[in-house]
């Protein structure tokens, strides 16, 4: 397997540039994700982030620049080439077969690679599941949806994680226990990006912050140095 960069980055965004359709959306993203970091993707509605990790798995329309992981460029590749070499995503609108019970929900997408999680393992992590195996998807609340969302790809064995705002419209119990979970795979050796919303949360789980503007990468912050930054933040963030 091909080493990581010069700079330990297990992913490396170099002027990444994005299409839907006539649509420019992004316009030349930079940033690095070392291998065993949480680092979150901050912004305001509509700057790119989501449209970041699409472009990421190879799921826009056209992309262009330099996307490395684990030292290849996959800049070219179809979505399933990448999702082999070991990066998996969590969409924001969580994706769960209404009609397929937890179980199969869990069973449904292959391995692509070996130290992917076994069903007892995922069980672990989030107990609800486990109570809920053979309920529908329709039958699950948002809470349970979401561990669902990340369950399913945890199965796969990707090393790189990337989970779009995977807090939205959760009560807050809910929020901390996706946070400890994140926690805990770090711990395990997981690399996760994350786009979110709530930079409070952000601060909880990562390492460093990307703040996006305009389709660009504009700051990073380092987690340590967030609240020294707070007012700046605010107003990258109109908050």
């Amino acid at each position: 397997m091909p080493d990581a960069g010069l700079n330990g980055a297990l992913l490396t965004v170099k002027g990444l540039q994005a299409w839907y359709g006539e649509s420019h959306i992004l316009h030349g993203v930079d940033f690095d994700v070392r291998r065993g970091e949480v680092v979150t993707l901050l912004g305001r509605n509509g700057v790119g982030k989501t449209t970041t990790m699409k472009s990421i798995m190879g799921m826009v329309g056209r992309r262009e620049g330099s996307i490395m992981f684990e030292g290849r460029q996959t800049i070219s590749l179809p979505s399933n080439r990448i999702a082999r070499l070991g990066i998996a995503i969590c969409p924001e609108e969580r994706g769960v077969f209404a009609s397929l019970t937890v179980l199969e929900n869990l069973l449904l997408p292959p391995k692509v690679r070996d130290g992917g999680f076994d069903l007892p393992h995922i069980y672990e992590l989030f107990p609800n599941l486990k109570e809920r195996q053979s309920s529908q998807g329709t039958k699950l609340s948002g809470g349970e949806q979401q561990m669902l969302a990340i369950g399913r790809i945890l199965r796969t064995g990707a090393s790189l994680l990337l989970l779009d705002e995977p807090t939205e419209g959760l009560a807050p119990v809910i929020v901390q226990q996706i946070g400890r979970t994140i926690a805990r795979l770090k711990k395990a050796g997981l690399t996760i990006l994350l786009v979110e919303q709530n930079f409070r949360f952000a601060q909880t789980v990562a390492d460093r912050h990307y703040v996006m503007e305009n389709g660009r990468v504009i700051d990073m912050i380092p987690n340590a140095e967030l609240e020294a930054n707070m007012s700046k933040l605010h107003a990258y963030l109109g908050v």
